[in-house]
Parts: structure tokens; sequence; C-alpha cells
């Protein structure tokens, strides 16, 4: 999750900018190296796919919530791009990322969608290093803290994350829950070994916005993963070599604060692909010499 990708334009105690658009502008470039759509009004007639959860979760009051959500993104995931709709902004051989541009009251709020094919690696295996705690520090490199704020189930957590600061850029933080669930359509033949992450932002009195030094960033991101199979010769074992992983990765981030429009673009069209690149190298480096999880 890029999510840190978000600036405020700094101010003294009268309203007025300590920095020029162009001081500004130049001051994040030099300091931010290692720094869908839920607005569409379009509508799939494909059925979202849920399975139950445990029970603990199904128990849990954010429930309807996250079942509603999940449900959301796993459609919208799954939607084709339409015509004229989303720029291409980045293509690197087997990954394709888009955009649309979106303000609302003056801020960035551009859905994201990318199109991604990773090889040797399973959509369970993506999503399983995508949603674990334990994990997020070796891929995620703006975090400074993270924190489980509550575990709810095996695969239900809540997460509050800050993160790195620079200069000028006003420190951000988010809290948000996390699902991760497998989406079977027993009427779709080609929808198997389908894996999905949602993070989506929520409140808890323990970690209030906007305190301190902080802003609240708000967000939703889908990691949609399925397992493509290459069948073996006959009679042979299944390898890395015979399976591949497509992902959908989409993601919508309001700020939390003003950010100059040209600015945010910039930063994202950097680093979302380097996000993207660096997640599915480091799952494939982690999965190389383990059994292979369906």
């Amino acid at each position: 999750m890029s999510s840190s990708l978000v600036a405020k334009k700094e101010e003294n105690s009268n309203g007025a900018s300590i920095l020029g658009e162009d001081e500004f502008y130049d001051a994040v470039e030099s300091g931010s190296q290692n720094s869908e759509d839920l607005g569409s009004s379009r509508r799939s007639s494909m059925v979202a796919l849920i399975p139950m959860p445990n029970s603990a979760t199904s128990s849990h009051p954010l429930w309807p919530e996250i079942q509603k959500v999940v449900s959301d993104q796993i459609r919208y995931a799954r939607m084709g791009l339409g015509k004229d709709q989303w720029q291409l902004f980045a293509d690197e051989g087997e990954m394709k990322m888009y955009r649309r541009e979106e303000e609302i009251k003056g801020m960035v709020m551009d859905p994201l969608k990318a199109c991604h094919v990773v090889k040797g690696v399973t959509g369970h295996e993506m999503c399983h290093y995508f949603f674990r705690p334990e994990y997020r520090y070796e891929w995620e490199t703006t975090l400074e803290k993270m924190t489980v704020a509550e575990t709810i189930s095996d695969d239900t957590i809540l997460f509050w994350q800050l993160h790195k600061s620079i200069w000028p850029v006003t420190q951000r933080d988010a809290l948000f829950w996390s699902h991760m669930t497998s989406v079977p359509d027993p009427n779709d033949r080609d929808a198997q070994n389908i894996w999905v992450v949602v993070n989506n932002s929520t409140d808890l009195d323990k970690y209030p916005p906007n305190q301190g030094k902080f802003l609240r960033l708000f967000l939703t991101v889908c990691m949609l993963c399925q397992t493509l199979v290459t069948p073996p010769k006959q009679g042979s074992t299944i390898t890395r070599a015979d399976i591949a992983c497509k992902i959908t990765y989409c993601s919508v981030v309001n700020p939390g604060g003003w950010t100059p429009s040209s600015l945010l673009r910039t930063i994202y069209k950097r680093e979302y692909p380097k996000f993207l690149k660096r997640f599915t190298s480091y799952v494939i480096e982690q999965c190389k010499n383990k059994p292979i999880m369906y």
C-alpha cells in the first residue's frame, strides 16, 4: 500500500504559505526518494463473491461494513477498464498502471488500477505477504511505525500506521481494517484460485485522527490475485515454473490535507510502479525455496 504519497503545504500561524509552490515542489521532490474506482458510475452485472468468514469476524460490529466494502471491491477489480475512462501512466512489461483524474473540493483523489502478472508465485502467497503484519516492514519502505490495533481473527486485522516524514510534508498516519479471503466461484471456471486483501479506513477511539503533528489519510485498497497454472507434462509434479499470479491492484487515497495537484500526481506516477515492483520481487524471493501455497 503506497499510501504515504500525500502532502500538505506548510502554513504559518496566519495561514499564509511559508514556501512558494515552486519551492515546496522542489523540496518534496528532493526529499521523497523513498517515500478503482470507488466513484465510478458504472456498475457490473457480475455478482460480488464473498465466502462466509470465520465466526470471530462475522460476529464483530465491523462485519457488515467489511462484507459490503469487500464485495464492492471484488466487483470493481474484476471490471474492465471501459472506453476512455482510464489513462495508462506506467507500462513496464507485464505491469500496466492506469489512473483517472478526479478532484473533490480541490483535493486529488485519483483512482488507480494496476494489472500485473508475476511468475513463480500463487495468489494465496501474494495476498499472504500483503496481509500479514510480520512482513510489512520488509516491503513497505515508507513505514516509520506500524501497530496492530486489534486482531479480530486470522483473516481480519485493524492496523495503525505512521508513515515517514519528508520535509516539508506534514507526516501522515492511517487507521484501517484489513481483510483477507479466498473468493471461489463455482459458476465461473476461470474464477478459481482467487484471493483478495482489502484495506479500508476506519475509526477507533484509541487512535483519534489529526492529533498533534500528524494528519490522517483515508484509503481503500484492493489486492486481487488469481493463480494461473500451466499443466505440466503428464506424470510430472507442478513446480513454480508452472504457476503465475495475475494481480489486479486498485487504490483510492484521500490525502487528508491540501496538496498541489501536479506535485501529488508526479509523486504517485513515480512511486506506485516502484511499490508494486518492490513488493512482487519481495514475494518471489520469499517463496522461491518454499512449498507452493495454493
